[in-house]
């Protein structure tokens, strides 16, 4: 039997994702403080349960076993389907699920079957549905569920008495387009995944409309089965048809009677966000250009909107988790202030007005408190919102920051962590408790990790007041049991070359300090996503490849987040310029401290954006690469989607030129901007794609290899027949590992 190795582990674990707490709900329930979350039963189990943890003795239990309900993956609807591959989902059991307001009843589906379970007793009951059910949210009462399935909403009257089936009956559907999912960009781009949203009484439900009858039909084929169908996907390509979205309330008092929310169809193009809770009905809107945000109320009875706030940006207005929000009548929005600090802010701002200081690059609104912050006193009339939030002065970490503000409007921002080890810290703050529940504050959960452990810990905090007034703060660890990695990442963070590049430097962990090191740059460099941060996990693949006998840098360029909307906007209308003169200075910073490595054997691997920029690497700059692996890459921007494209580079009618520049292959297959390759010693190229990836589709990797070929390029084509964007499969992910190295050896050994 052979050795286990580092490729088949992390491929068995899912990136050694499963084991590990997530998908919290935190509140005070009926019977006090209550946390629900999601696990697996070990660190190679792929199916997740749903269970209750007591935060005042810290207990947990299953509350709910998936295999015991007998669901089989394969049965999953395309809705499903989708949306955990817009989620990046890879688990298998249940992945989601909802719970009532008072924590009484969660909805969750498994195989198209809708399931409600009781939290207090752990009864669970099966319900009749009209077709495979989808995203399945109880009412905030828990009397009634609503479920998408064939593309209408429908809804489940639960009857009393625990594990008794509901009736099902539709609410609202129509040919030809889809009620209460949310749209392909919204889901994928705009981290709205959501199509309908409960009113607080339980009354009426906000439900999109989809209509994406103009959108342009592609067609996702698996050439490795050709009796098989093709699978139609309606997918809006950079400077075409958008789904047509609207929003309706939808009356459950009046056998589902429809109003229409006033919206305008040039400014409110993109519904980015909606929220409903106890709140007014708030939406965010943007125009199709990006470069405005709106923020609209909801007059419930009638559907008019009334504008409360909009701001713009001569680039675009960035999206932020949680924003906007409200504290009190005062809104809550995470707006991008140039003038704050040299390089600007992503400041936190109530109505309008930033509270937070200058550098501070808020990444996630948590919650809203008012009167109390966990259980501080406070002054009548005081708020409390807490953010994700990384300091200017180090971008690799992400701190929770509390953010006090005071009656006359005043507030002062404070990290109760900021000065201990630099780590990644996510924190769920509980859901406040009704008005005579009799406890303080909900119990809240905080996920830290961090550079020298290589699994996450998860805590669970509650903060009471005894009776004689005193404080009194409850904590419990939950269990994670992900598997321990078989390497340890040994990251050396620096800080690159004159613009100061966040940069990971691995060496082999049994290196001896002699001879010079082939050179891999592992980045994904790209909009929306940073490597270097202060936590282990993020540089387990990366040390497995030093550890092949490579010197590996990970560096994060202009355009990554973290450092601020200057920083991030360097790479408006120009994707390719920037990214990569970013890694190659951080390259030669790098060997210049450390010369042992040759920069005559220098590799680029990436996937996804990060194989855009290494097959970019090899066409633009190889006098510097020698190898690059480029898996799913974006190679033609006019192919990629409109929400995320024209946010960075513009309508394609309007500036064609930013498409030249950024794309790898134009459309009459030509290599813009490339450089020829040394006849003696070409650069080699392998480029990998998943045929059934429906986000970057394998159009792109078959124009740039036409266009390789024609132009006389070498180069090589591994297609995956079977797979998607995120490559879930085991054995794929595996030997993607390891035929990587192979590539990367015989090419920087010629």
């Amino acid at each position: 039997m052979s050795e286990p190795s580092f490729p088949r582990q992390q491929a068995r674990t899912r990136r050694f994702t499963l084991g590990v707490p997530r998908a919290f709900t935190a509140l005070i329930g009926p019977d006090g403080p209550l946390v629900l979350f999601l696990r697996s039963d070990t660190g190679t189990d792929p199916v997740t349960h749903l269970w209750r943890h007591d935060p005042a003795t810290g207990r947990t239990e299953r509350l709910v076993d998936a295999r015991a309900l007998g669901q089989d993956a394969g049965t999953l609807p395309p809705e499903e389907r989708a949306r955990r591959e817009r989620a990046r989902e890879q688990a298998e059991g249940i992945v989601t699920y909802a719970v009532d307001a008072r924590g009484t009843v969660a909805a969750f589906a498994l195989g198209g079957s809708l399931y409600t379970v009781e939290v207090a007793t752990g009864a669970v009951a099966s319900h009749p549905v009209a077709a495979p059910a989808f995203d399945p949210r109880p009412s905030p009462d828990g009397q009634t569920v609503a479920y998408h399935a064939a593309d209408g909403l429908h809804l489940v009257v639960l009857e009393a008495g625990a594990g008794r089936p509901g009736r099902t009956r539709p609410l609202v559907a129509e040919p030809g387009v889809t009620w209460g999912r949310a749209e392909f960009v919204a889901a994928e781009e705009m981290g709205r995944s959501r199509g309908f949203w409960w009113s607080p009484d339980g009354r009426r439900l906000a439900v999109t409309r989809v209509d994406e009858r103009e959108v342009a039909a592609w067609t996702i084929a698996d050439p490795a089965h050709p009796a098989s169908p093709a699978a139609v996907h309606r997918y809006p390509a950079a400077g075409t048809r958008n789904a047509a979205v609207s929003l309706w309330l939808v009356d459950l008092d009046d056998d589902g009677a429809r109003t229409a929310v006033a919206l305008d169809p040039a400014e409110d193009e993109y519904l980015a966000a909606v929220s409903w809770d106890d709140d007014p009905l708030t939406l965010l809107t943007q125009p199709r250009d990006q470069r405005a945000a709106t923020v609209l109320t909801v007059d419930p009875a009638t559907g008019g909107t009334s504008r409360v706030r909009r701001w713009t940006d001569p680039a675009w207005v960035e999206l932020v988790p949680g924003s906007p929000g409200w504290v009190g009548a005062r809104l809550v929005t995470v707006e991008d202030r140039h003038e704050l600090g040299p390089g600007g802010a992503r400041a936190l701002c109530v109505d309008g007005t930033p509270v937070t200081p200058a550098g501070l690059q808020v990444r996630e609104v948590l919650g809203v408190t008012s009167g109390r912050s966990r259980g501080r006193a406070a002054e009548d009339g005081a708020s409390s919102i807490e953010v994700l939030a990384s300091p200017a002065e180090d971008p690799t970490r992400i701190d929770v920051y509390t953010v006090e503000c005071a009656p006359d409007g005043t507030c002062r921002s404070w990290s109760e962590t900021a000065a201990e080890v630099p780590a990644i810290r996510r924190r769920v703050p509980g859901r406040r408790p009704r008005a005579g529940d009799g406890h303080d504050t909900p119990p809240w959960v905080e996920v830290t990790s961090v550079l020298d452990r290589p699994t996450p810990t998860v805590t669970v905090g509650w903060r009471t007041t005894d009776a004689d007034g005193a404080d009194r703060l409850h904590v419990h660890a939950l269990e994670v049991v992900a598997e321990t990695p078989l390497l340890a990442a040994r990251p050396r963070l620096l800080r690159a070359g004159d613009r100061a590049l966040s940069t990971a430097l691995l060496l082999p962990t049994d290196d001896d300090g002699r001879g010079l090191l082939p050179v891999l740059l592992d980045p994904y460099g790209g909009p929306h996503a940073q490597r270097v941060l202060a936590t282990h996990q993020a540089f387990l693949t990366s040390q497995w490849f030093a550890d092949q006998g490579f010197a590996v840098l990970v560096v994060d360029g202009r355009g990554t987040p973290g450092r601020g909307p200057a920083w991030e906007r360097a790479i408006h209308h120009d994707l390719a310029t920037p990214v990569l003169a970013d890694q190659v200075d951080a390259l030669r910073a790098v060997a210049a401290e450390e010369p042992r490595l040759d920069l005559d054997r220098v590799a680029i691997r990436g996937w996804s954006f990060g194989g855009f920029l290494a097959a970019l690497a090899v066409l633009r700059r190889p006098d510097v690469f020698r190898a690059a692996v480029a898996g799913a890459p974006v190679t033609d921007w006019h192919l990629y989607d409109t929400h995320y494209t024209e946010r960075y580079l513009g309508h394609p009618a309007t500036q064609p030129e930013a498409y030249r520049r950024s794309s790898l292959v134009d459309v009459d297959g030509r290599l813009p901007g490339a450089v020829a390759w040394a006849a003696d010693r070409p650069p080699e190229l392998l480029l990998i794609h998943g045929l059934a990836d429906d986000n970057v589709v394998a159009a792109h990797t078959l124009r740039l290899s036409s266009a390789l070929l024609a132009d006389g390029r070498d180069h090589q084509v591994l297609p995956l027949s079977g797979v998607t964007h995120m490559t879930p499969q085991e054995v794929v992910a595996e030997r993607l590992l390891t035929m990587q190295v192979a590539f990367l050896r015989r090419a920087l050994a010629r």
